[in-house]
């Protein structure tokens, strides 16, 4: 996970999800390359044509790309709040006053924003896989949570 500092805000990615997902990707178009260059060559008595490579091709550059959606996870933090990218491209902000926590659960795979009404927002962006740098992305983000409600009376 990177935690970036740019012009005071903290931009927090994942790091292995993202290598995971790239040489997934990879690996599914490659794959699915060298299936549509043997379709036509195989002896199976069905007749392939240029068509049914290009769709396989075609296939593989879908799939690789649902499989890089995982590496889009990002959190962008400032003094004022917080915007949460998670994998389907959404963009969610929340000015920190509408935080009431920064949260890692005993066992929790990724971290999360605690919400009023007894709601949360799941962080994919901090992930345990990543340990350190998970650990420093939380306390980032309690740092910045904290001064923002500091204010308050």
């Amino acid at each position: 996970m990177s935690v970036v500092t740019e012009d005071s805000a903290v931009v927090i990615r994942p790091r292995r999800a993202t290598w995971v997902s790239v040489v997934l990707a990879a690996c599914l178009l490659v794959a699915f390359v060298v299936v549509a260059l043997l379709l036509r060559s195989s002896n199976t008595g069905v007749i392939f044509e240029v068509s049914d490579q290009i769709a396989m091709v075609g296939v593989g550059i879908v799939l690789a790309g649902g499989a890089l959606l995982f590496a889009t996870p990002r959190v962008r933090a400032d003094a004022r709040g917080i915007e949460v990218r998670n994998v389907i491209l959404l963009k969610r902000r929340f000015d920190w006053l509408d935080v009431l926590a920064v949260s890692f659960p005993d066992g929790a795979s990724f971290a999360r924003l605690e919400l009023p009404e007894d709601e949360y927002l799941g962080v994919l962006a901090i992930q345990a896989v990543d340990r350190e740098h998970a650990v420093e992305a939380v306390r980032a983000l309690r740092r910045l949570h904290k001064q923002a409600w500091a204010g308050q009376p």
